[in-house]
């Protein structure tokens, strides 16, 4: 049973407080066949979904975690899965029941068994160039399986800075509660962004680039020397990191709006 279930069962009186406790100490962590112990407790805990990374990880264990994760807590977010492997983990998992949401230029993917609340905040994803949109998606992914409202515009880079405007007005108006910034070379859109916005950027620096600033090194020093405030910055490549930020700022955000 779920914390939920439990609290459900709890309230009707269909089982007794000493039941209860035990139950919710049993949930508080799910062993999947001695592979992973799961945090059951992580959503009701922090708002996050379980994120699996799925990078180093044998297909088989991967199957077996996102299904027990899906299951127990409604969703779950696989990132980083191996390319050869994407197209029969999504097969496998439609299989089993569960909506597939793929990533565009990703391998990540959002697992559904039960969709989360949603109408709690607002983030804005923006990617640079094109090379940059996979890890936007990431981030894209985990905002909305937190419940969020993800509006994306992507190739908005300062090589052509007129495409930026239109998108960062759409996002304004729309009461985002934060944007990601993904860019890769110099990184210079997110210290652009945080420049014109009143609400908090997530800077994320990808592995887009060649020479001295190869594999995100210049784009992520870019973004910690920025000298616009209300700019924060993840680790490169990081979307999962900045997606969950960004939504966790988003929902105090419409938490606050509610309350007026």
């Amino acid at each position: 049973m779920d914390l939920r279930t439990i609290l459900d069962r709890f309230a009707r009186g269909a089982i007794s407080f000493e039941e209860a406790q035990k139950q919710i100490a049993i949930s508080a962590i799910e062993h999947v066949e001695d592979i992973a112990k799961l945090d059951v407790g992580r959503e009701p805990r922090k708002g996050l979904p379980e994120i699996i990374l799925a990078e180093r990880k044998e297909y088989a264990d991967t199957v077996k975690i996102a299904v027990a994760s899906a299951k127990r807590s409604g969703r779950v977010v696989v990132s980083r899965i191996k390319k050869r492997d994407l197209k029969r983990l999504v097969s496998a998992l439609q299989k089993k029941g569960l909506k597939v949401e793929t990533g565009r230029n990703s391998t990540t993917i959002l697992v559904i068994d039960k969709p989360a609340q949603k109408n709690r905040g607002t983030v804005g994803v923006v990617a640079a160039g094109t090379s940059d949109i996979g890890v936007a998606e990431e981030a894209r992914l985990v905002a909305e399986a937190m419940g969020c409202k993800a509006i994306t515009s992507y190739d908005v880079g300062i090589a052509g800075m007129h495409r930026l405007f239109p998108a960062l007005k759409d996002m304004l108006s729309k009461k985002v509660g934060a944007i990601v910034v993904v860019a890769g070379m110099e990184g210079a859109l997110a210290s652009v962004v945080a420049s014109m916005v009143d609400v908090p950027v997530v800077g994320v620096p990808t592995s887009v680039g060649y020479g001295f600033g190869s594999e995100g090194v210049a784009a992520l020093a870019s973004m910690l020397q920025s000298c616009t405030l209300g700019l924060a910055v993840v680790n490169i490549d990081n979307g999962v990191g900045a997606g969950a930020f960004a939504a966790s700022i988003a929902k105090r955000v419409n938490a606050s709006y509610e309350r007026l």
